[in-house]
């Protein structure tokens, strides 16, 4: 059987659990990797077949999305040429990870595609979800990637078709001790404003890695360091606990070391507040914006004790393997629907989908 493995590569969590995902991949069929994106720090160890430009949303340094840096990375043509030019019906199945090329190449071709990814839990109407709606925001995460039928990872199994996250063999395996430091790591705030907010904390040592340095310092009591996969992991399962973004590999890979977790969902990304209001119904403490009007809150999670115990069996063979157990000709039954929403396109929008 062969197969496509499609993967988003802006931020590094896709990557990290394609690491996982792929050799048990290569156990059941022939696979083929494609990657789009240009935010991901992680490389693969595998021949990647495709690497494309896709839509990437580019990290800011003020809490959010740079918007303007998106729209300007953006090519319009150039994301329709490789839709068009991308041959998914070489395949007899595509594995998509929130990624948009093959997802939309597969819907106008009408390719067998199942998703597989964090995002395909937002589907389900058990999750945890923000109680500030944003319509714009959640119709983005549906639509950004459209693939009718999913298996998807959140922190919680909550419904039959979500399983709890990947969890990496280098984070399984690395030794968990506890130093008198935390580790942060929040992308899309700059290295200024980090410290400005850190260095209030005197009293605690911070190492921060840093998206934005060119190379490794000390400013005080916070040490900012490059990014390195293997010096994070480490660090991380050294720490007193960890402070990040609510993405979902680095909480996830942090509530498996035991780590005292605070997180700062990015402004204005959708999918970062639902998993901020998942991890806050666990009890994982969770700040707004990194300024003075939070200070006290994190003074209070430096001196708490509590630990959120979470329960990460090691399910990705499994999980692979439902994959090939399912009837692939009942996927492309089940993506009867991308007919009729072809259709409706192909009168609203002529142009844009005359492939």
């Amino acid at each position: 059987m062969r197969v496509l493995y499609a993967i988003q590569g802006t931020g590094n969590g896709h990557l990290a659990r394609a690491l996982e995902i792929i050799p048990h991949l290569q156990d059941f069929c022939q696979c083929d990797i494609l990657i789009s994106g240009t935010q991901c720090d992680l490389e693969l160890e595998y021949p990647v077949k495709y690497r494309l430009k896709g839509f990437s949303f580019i990290f800011g340094k003020s809490g959010g999305v740079d918007y303007w840096g998106t729209v300007k990375n953006f090519n319009l043509l150039r994301f329709i040429r490789e839709i068009a030019t991308l041959k998914v019906e070489k395949y007899d199945l595509v594995i998509n990870d929130f990624e948009p090329v093959s997802a939309w190449a597969c819907l106008f071709k009408r390719v067998r595609i199942l998703g597989l990814s964090h995002q395909g839990s937002f589907l389900s109407d058990h999750i945890p979800v923000p109680v500030e709606k944003d319509p714009f925001g959640n119709f983005i995460l549906k639509n950004y990637a459209p693939v009718p039928v999913h298996l998807g990872f959140h922190f919680k199994a909550y419904a039959k078709n979500i399983y709890t996250p990947v969890i990496r063999s280098q984070v399984r395996a690395t030794k968990i001790t506890e130093s008198d430091f935390y580790t942060v790591y929040l992308p899309s705030y700059d290295d200024e404003r980090l410290i400005k907010a850190l260095s209030h904390f005197g009293d605690t040592k911070w190492h921060l890695f840093s998206k934005h340095a060119k190379k490794s310092y000390q400013e005080g009591n916070i040490s900012v360091n490059l990014i390195s996969n293997d010096a994070f992991v480490e660090d991380m399962a050294n720490s007193k606990g960890v402070l990040c973004g609510a993405g979902f590999e680095t909480p996830a890979e942090a509530l498996f070391l035991k780590k005292k977790l605070m997180v700062v969902p990015m402004k204005g990304q959708y999918e970062q507040q639902c998993n901020a209001a998942a991890l806050e119904e666990m009890g994982v403490p969770v700040i707004k914006v990194l300024n003075e009007s939070q200070y006290e809150k994190i003074n209070d999670w430096l001196h708490s004790t509590d630990r959120v115990k979470v329960n990460y069996p090691d399910l990705t063979r499994s999980v692979v393997r439902r994959i090939f157990e399912m009837d692939v000709h009942r996927i492309l039954h089940k993506n009867r629907w991308l007919s009729g929403y072809k259709m409706t396109l192909e009168r609203s929008h002529p142009r844009r989908v005359a492939f």
